[in-house]
């Protein structure tokens, strides 16, 4: 039986057996693939998650999804699941991607959506994978290993390996500088949907984490999808400056500093993930993301002094 066969099986064999008309809804950048499927009885369309077991566990998407939905964030409810099968039913949140909408327009109410969104989230008390030291070097091993050995053909020489590994131990130190809070680790505009109440939508947070107090904060204001004037991005990080407690009150400088630092490890690694993407998983669409992805990193190594050795190092490689 194929898995649409099986998915369908499954749907049929639900106490409320009435979910049709199944379509592609999206797919995402793991194994993991989405469909849509309209129940007449509910006059209304649902998700289908499929997380094929053996190379997805679901557990951590359902344990998340309660937290987020715990502290009154907008993540979807989950109708019924069958962990055997990695199959998972859930509320439909639309297909109005913040992607598709955000411009000079809207970008200001939209982001204040999601900057009180993320605060509600900073605050989920819960035990999680940490986001320490081990796992932001493995992410930032990507960039050599798939963006510069394989994309680019390049070997760095022992030299050029110790000004990398230099460059991740600053960043690594910057992120273990900051106060460690939830961490949604894909909070872009392709994972927040408009939402007519409670917006945004939020999905894909089933790798959170416990880390950097800004590190969603760069997924959200340098999006490898969409980008927008400097002015803009410190005018946002200062509207959510104003909404965070004032336990947690942060210098305007520090955050801007942090944020930048936790912009260049994030980059490094989506870099090698976007390459990795296209080689080992063909899906070529992401390479065409790369050049802005890059410029995040030029940008900041002009910006700050300590980043020079890796501005250096991307010019020799590039």
């Amino acid at each position: 039986m194929d898995r649409l066969a099986q998915l369908q099986q499954w749907l049929d064999s639900l106490v409320e057996n009435n979910y049709s008309d199944l379509q592609a809804a999206s797919a995402d950048a793991s194994f993991r693939q989405y469909f849509r499927v309209f129940s007449k009885r509910d006059d209304k369309s649902f998700i289908v998650m499929d997380a094929p077991p053996e190379k997805e566990d679901s557990r951590p998407f359902i344990h998340v999804t309660e937290l987020i939905r715990n502290v009154g964030v907008n993540a979807p409810a989950i109708i019924a699941m069958d962990l055997q099968q990695g199959l998972l039913l859930l509320d439909d949140l639309g297909n109005r991607p913040y992607l598709d909408h955000l411009n000079d327009d809207s970008a200001n109410d939209l982001y204040i959506d999601a900057i009180e969104a993320l605060i509600k989230m900073q605050k989920i008390d819960a035990i999680l994978p940490l986001y320490n030291a081990g796992l932001l070097q493995t992410e930032m091993d990507l960039f050599e290993t798939w963006y510069l050995n394989r994309h680019l053909d390049i070997q760095l020489d022992e030299k050029q390996k110790a000004v990398l590994q230099s460059t991740f131990d600053l960043l690594i130190n910057n992120a273990e500088d900051q106060p460690q809070v939830f961490v949604h680790r894909d909070y872009h505009s392709r994972n927040l949907m408009i939402t007519g109440e409670n917006n945004p939508g939020v999905i894909d947070y089933q790798d959170a984490v416990i880390g950097p107090i800004t590190y969603d904060l760069v997924s959200l204001f340098k999006d490898c999808y969409i980008e927008w004037p400097r002015d803009n991005i410190e005018l946002w990080l200062e509207m959510y400056l104003a909404r965070i407690t004032p336990a947690r009150l942060i210098e305007r400088d520090t955050l801007i500093r942090w944020f930048d630092l936790m912009g260049v490890q994030r980059h490094l690694k989506v870099l090698g993930i976007f390459a990795r993407l296209n080689y080992r998983d063909g899906k070529s669409q992401y390479l065409n993301d790369l050049p802005l992805t890059l410029k995040y990193i030029t940008d900041a190594c002009a910006r700050y002094p300590e980043l020079q050795p890796l501005q250096q190092l991307l010019e020799e490689t590039s």
